[in-house]
């Protein structure tokens, strides 16, 4: 299929400009003014941006969690996305302890081939390191195109690997090309204080914040940072939240040292006041939400180079579910809806509010991840020969977020009634319409797994 888009305003992470856009054979043929081809279908953008899709570095879609399953799956997770101009997101494979890689990359090929409307990749998340695993971290990088691993510094007895296997994790990744993320939090720490909490009986959501305190998120980023210093291996932390980790990354800038660091929307836009509510629990995750001033911090951080990618750690829960830990916050499933708005909400509280550039929400919200994680330049920007993922953005028109109203596979809104400027308006999947007049034009199927090379911004 070939669609013209004309008289938009091109926004990449470098550029913006009055143009349009060619695109034939799921590929972006030509940028200019006054494009004269003849094409199957016309998009007037007079007034709008056009904007490369967005990509999602960090969601959890039908993923197995505290006894449950994250209700969004590929289908529902992936439709949701498209809905708010995001056209390709990176998932998390978990390996289960005392298993291999290679079975955990088989269930997770089961949920997404066939399922997947909108473009999808992985991370691998290594919980049980061994000689063993060294060798599948490898094949995952030179022949599966899977060339982050994620790791955790928490969970113990499902999730966590300890330090020394984190170190021989760096180095195999680091001598391969690859890329090592974690969610970076003192388990220990947090286990010992969730204990104490509630054997005083302080059961509630708030309890989830007071048990995770700011020490517990800084001191892992510095552990981590030392570490990827120590074996020369590049690293990303994932859902960084607050002050105090984002300056134990600015320390590691002293001595020369590169971190990518990715936040959520979340931690840009709410605050730890919320779990003092009656419904708290609706914004339980790990990390919690923060301060004020972790918000200050983190926008500031955008803007100094520190935070690079801009990510949501979709994992929804619907509020039965919500309601396992009623009488013990440690049981609430983690996570929340966010998948689907991350674009808008970038784009209202940064863009429209002077917090960022235009330049700046492109970079976060598609270019980075797409340089990061080994998808550019096919993904992740507006130019001759990239895949032809586009957004038609419109700037001015408001709108507001509801459960009503959202794609999302979750019975409640965590931003219910917030009123929102600037809207996504039509949405190409590699040429393809995927989102026009707030409908999905595609099918289960129709998202592609996107191998990845390895990252363009790591030397």
């Amino acid at each position: 299929m070939s669609v013209l888009i004309k008289n938009g305003k091109i926004v990449t992470a470098s550029e913006d400009f009055i143009a349009d856009v060619y695109i034939e054979d799921e590929k972006i043929t030509a940028i200019g003014k006054n494009l004269n081809y003849n094409a199957e279908k016309i998009i007037d953008a007079s007034d709008k941006l056009v904007l490369p899709g967005g990509i999602d570095p960090h969601v959890h879609l039908d993923m197995p969690f505290m006894g449950t399953y994250s209700s969004d799956d590929y289908e529902t997770g992936t439709r949701a996305a498209l809905h708010g101009g995001t056209t390709s997101v990176i998932e998390f494979i978990l390996q289960t302890q005392g298993d291999t890689l290679h079975n955990a990359l088989k269930t997770w090929q089961e949920k997404s081939q066939h399922k997947a409307v909108g473009d999808y990749s992985y991370h691998m998340a290594v919980t049980d390191f061994n000689d063993d695993v060294a060798k599948e971290v490898v094949q995952m990088i030179e022949e599966e195109g899977i060339t982050s691993f994620k790791t955790f510094m928490a969970y113990k007895g499902a999730l966590m690997i300890d330090d020394g296997q984190m170190v021989q994790l760096m180095k195999v990744v680091r001598d391969h090309g690859g890329l090592v993320t974690v969610h970076a939090t003192n388990g220990d720490m947090i286990d010992s204080l969730i204990a104490r909490n509630l054997a005083s009986g302080k059961t509630k959501p708030l309890y989830h914040y007071l048990s995770q305190p700011e020490v517990t998120e800084a001191e892992a980023s510095a552990r981590f940072c030392d570490m990827l210093h120590y074996t020369g291996c590049p690293g990303y932390i994932v859902h960084m939240t607050c002050e105090g980790a984002l300056n134990a990354v600015r320390k590691a800038t002293l001595r020369n040292q590169k971190v990518f660091v990715e936040t959520c929307s979340q931690y840009l836009m709410i605050d730890a006041s919320l779990y003092e509510r009656e419904d708290g629990a609706k914004w339980v995750m790990s990390p919690p939400l923060r301060e004020k001033k972790d918000q200050e911090a983190l926008w500031s951080g955008i803007n100094q180079g520190l935070v690079q990618v801009v990510g949501t750690d979709h994992c929804p829960f619907t509020l039965e579910q919500k309601a396992m830990g009623k009488d013990d916050f440690s049981k609430i499933p983690n996570g929340h809806p966010a998948i689907e708005h991350r674009m808008e909400f970038i784009y209202s509280e940064g863009v429209h509010k002077g917090k960022i550039t235009l330049n700046k929400f492109v970079e976060v919200c598609a270019t980075n991840a797409s340089k990061i994680f080994g998808m550019y330049p096919r993904k992740g920007t507006i130019a001759i020969g990239a895949d032809a993922d586009i957004v038609v953005f419109d700037p001015s028109k408001k709108h507001t977020i509801s459960v009503k109203t959202h794609h999302m596979n979750c019975d409640y809104s965590a931003y219910e009634g917030w009123e929102v400027t600037g809207k996504t308006e039509t949405v190409l999947l590699r040429g393809k319409v995927a989102i026009e007049n707030e409908e999905c034009k595609l099918k289960p199927g129709d998202g592609q797994f996107i191998p990845r090379e390895k990252s363009s911004l790591i030397i």
